[in-house]
């Protein structure tokens, strides 16, 4: 099987290991850990490989036809792939895509898994389609979303699940086991999994601790969940759940109290603030450090 490979430089690795002739590969992240290995190993083959090129641009997609692929695999590559790529390929191409299709299509399905509070996520093969990430599904596998993660921690959870999913894939295609083109999205299951804005990333104290607890975690590391506390802005990387509020204070409202830094949320309840940083310095400060971003806030020791 000739396979044209986009994506990060591990998945064409594996395919290699597994005994697949990679005859191309564009790589989305060229700093990646791999490249190095793949650069080696693609040119003791003669096989091309670009760095991000622009898939649109008449002379990449002439080199890419050249190298006459029977299937396309696409393992985080974040662009569209143009239907001229895929139509080079007998078997046509596949992609995976780290949410469990319809639900999260889109570029940043691990935000809206940890925003929208799902107990499940996994990864989906699907056939490339002109519609982004709506073609129809050959493999899936589920996967329980980490309890105290975040967006950077659900992403790692997801890779290995998701170049298995694409190994055995590709092998059914050789071994003739994905011969027809997949299962059709249910469309009235389907969400939308943009990236993030200012609006989806801000914290608001009305809402329950389980909420705003979902918001920080979907938005941690980067970019980072925000809120005005005091005269500054706060970006809150961590916070977990404060189980004896604070009498009298109002959502938002914040204390410094011999655990740390609390702040008031909807529903009469609290989180604890246990990572964060100032808007305009990347340091992270933890536990009663929090309060040094906050200047005028006094501890209350009783």
């Amino acid at each position: 099987m000739r396979i044209l490979y986009l994506g990060m430089p591990l998945g064409a690795l594996m395919l290699l290991r597994e005994g697949h002739h990679i005859v191309g590969a564009c790589i989305s992240r060229p700093s990646s850990p791999g490249m190095t290995r793949l650069r080696r190993a693609l040119a003791e083959e003669g096989a091309p490989l670009l760095g991000r090129p622009d898939l649109t641009q008449p002379g990449v997609q002439a080199l890419l036809a050249s190298t006459e692929p029977d299937l396309i695999v696409s393992w985080f590559w974040t662009r569209r792939i143009p239907a001229m790529l895929v139509a080079l390929a007998p078997h046509g191409g596949i992609n995976v895509h780290p949410s469990l299709l319809p639900r999260h299509r889109g570029p940043d399905p691990y935000f809206w898994t940890l925003y929208r509070e799902d107990a499940e996520t996994g990864v989906t093969v699907h056939r490339i389609t002109d519609a982004y990430d709506q073609g129809p599904i050959l493999l899936q596998r589920r996967v329980p979303v980490p309890p105290r993660g975040n967006a950077w921690t659900l992403a790692r959870a997801l890779d290995r699940p998701s170049l298995e999913a694409v190994r055995d894939v590709v092998q059914g295609i050789v071994e003739g086991r994905y011969a027809d083109d997949g299962t059709p999205q249910n469309e009235a299951y389907a969400t939308e999994a943009p990236r993030p804005s200012d609006d989806d990333c801000e914290i608001l104290w009305d809402h329950p601790a389980s909420r705003v607890i979902a918001r920080i975690r979907a938005a941690s590391p980067e970019p980072g969940a925000f809120t005005g506390l005091g005269e500054g802005t706060l970006v809150v990387l961590e916070a977990e759940a404060y189980p004896k509020p604070p009498r009298g204070l109002e959502p938002g409202d914040v204390a410094w109290l011999p655990e740390g830094v609390v702040v008031a949320c909807g529903h009469g309840e609290a989180v604890l603030l246990t990572r964060a940083r100032s808007e305009d310095d990347d340091t992270m400060v933890t536990g009663h450090r929090i309060a040094a971003l906050l200047p005028g806030l006094e501890r209350v020791d009783g």
